[in-house]
């Protein structure tokens, strides 16, 4: 079963831990200095928040999926969306070790599956979503193949 993802850019990771700790009402699942991961099943959400420099506010969407038959499905939609999809197998990134593909939507809104195969000891930085916005930003706007 998938799980929504969710990551979000904060200035201040500590008021940011109290504030979605206490509006989901649980303590992060991973939590480290520049980083912070709700992984929630009401609503079925993997929730995760970092303090790394970047601009406030959503960093990423995704989707994250149990087994490779998932994110091969998953995958095979992507592919058919007319945006170029970035494939990265065996990254390090939020401190855990996936497979994944990105895309960006015709707004430009970075979006992930992955795979995730177990914790890492560094956050890690593949440096995908900012190759993907250079991509997106050479790639008109797709219709992704619906009709008005």
């Amino acid at each position: 079963m998938k799980r929504f993802h969710v990551h979000v850019a904060v200035d201040d990771i500590d008021r940011s831990i109290a504030f979605y700790s206490t509006l989901f009402a649980a303590e992060p699942t991973v939590r480290k200095p520049d980083y912070a991961k709700w992984m929630l099943n009401d609503p079925r959400v993997n929730f995760a928040i970092s303090q790394r420099g970047a601009a406030t506010g959503i960093d990423h969407l995704g989707l994250q999926v149990e087994d490779a038959a998932e994110l091969a499905e998953v995958a095979d939609r992507l592919s058919r969306a007319q945006a170029p999809v970035l494939e990265e197998k065996a990254t390090i990134c939020c401190y855990a070790m996936s497979d994944k593909r990105w895309i960006a939507d015709p707004q430009r809104v970075a979006w992930e599956t992955f795979l995730t195969h177990g914790e890492a000891t560094v956050y890690g930085n593949s440096g995908a979503t900012e190759r993907l916005m250079r991509i997106a930003a050479d790639t008109p706007a797709c219709g992704c193949g619906v009709k008005a």
